[in-house]
């Protein structure tokens, strides 16, 4: 079995052969939750990718110490999920499983078609709870970095970042039952090259946003022969990816 993941940032100045120390909820978590002791494998990350392995060698109830006998760094390849607020939790669902299939970046995105809508207080509610989400199933994936969630865009915000993401090289995709070109048949000259995955609500991106996304430079493109939910498309389209693209490799 893997050894567990604990998010220390400390662990992004460590040395072989130094002792970090693990505080706070983590530590308290690794302490008394899960009552580890001097002698088991720990991984400490950072959450931006460094990873620090080594034995426990001092436990406290509020603190852990881990002396470092490994370091490596994960590298990710960048992808970005803009994950449209949607019902019944499947937006929730979708960050979380995409998290666990390697996603980078996630944008919440207020579609038109959403029911859910995040204003005011509600959301920065809504983005450190997806926050929440992201850190504990990059932990249960044991992975080294964090996605960084940002905050919720509007359909015209979301346009602009595409356009930026497009001409800085990055390629977007937009997941739409209409489109004719499947994602499997799509070719990838620059299997490194950034990737942007945009998923829509439960009753679909309308034609005016489609036609914005494109018009900004994203591709439309179809999973299969079935429509997927909200909850689905996304972590879907990221296993193929992963596949097409050799990360699985």
């Amino acid at each position: 079995m893997s050894a567990p993941v604990f998010i220390c940032p400390e662990a992004a100045d460590a040395v072989v052969g130094s002792v970090l120390t693990l505080t706070g909820s983590e530590a308290r978590h690794a302490a008394t939750v899960q009552r580890r002791e001097p002698g088991e494998r720990v991984e400490l990350v950072d959450g931006h990718g460094l990873r620090a392995s080594g034995l426990i060698v001092g436990v406290r109830l509020d603190s852990l110490d881990v002396r470092v006998d490994a370091i490596s760094r994960d590298v990710d390849l960048e992808i970005t999920l803009v994950q449209a607020l949607a019902k019944g939790n499947r937006d929730e669902q979708a960050v979380e499983a995409s998290t666990e299939l390697g996603v980078t970046r996630v944008v919440p995105w207020a579609s038109d078609r959403a029911i859910v809508q995040w204003r005011g207080p509600k959301a920065e509610k809504g983005r450190s709870g997806w926050e929440s989400l992201v850190l504990a199933a990059a932990k249960q994936s044991r992975r080294a970095l964090v996605p960084a969630v940002l905050n919720v865009v509007s359909t015209k915000e979301l346009a602009a970042l595409v356009r930026a993401a497009v001409g800085a090289g990055e390629r977007v995709l937009v997941l739409h039952e209409t489109a004719t070109a499947p994602l499997a048949a799509l070719s990838w000259p620059n299997p490194q090259q950034p990737v942007w995955v945009i998923v829509g609500p439960e009753g679909g991106i309308s034609d005016a946003e489609l036609a914005a996304l494109q018009g900004a430079g994203g591709e439309p493109v179809r999973l299969g022969p079935t429509v997927l939910r909200a909850s689905s498309a996304g972590p879907a389209a990221l296993a193929a990816l992963a596949a097409l693209r050799g990360t699985w490799g």
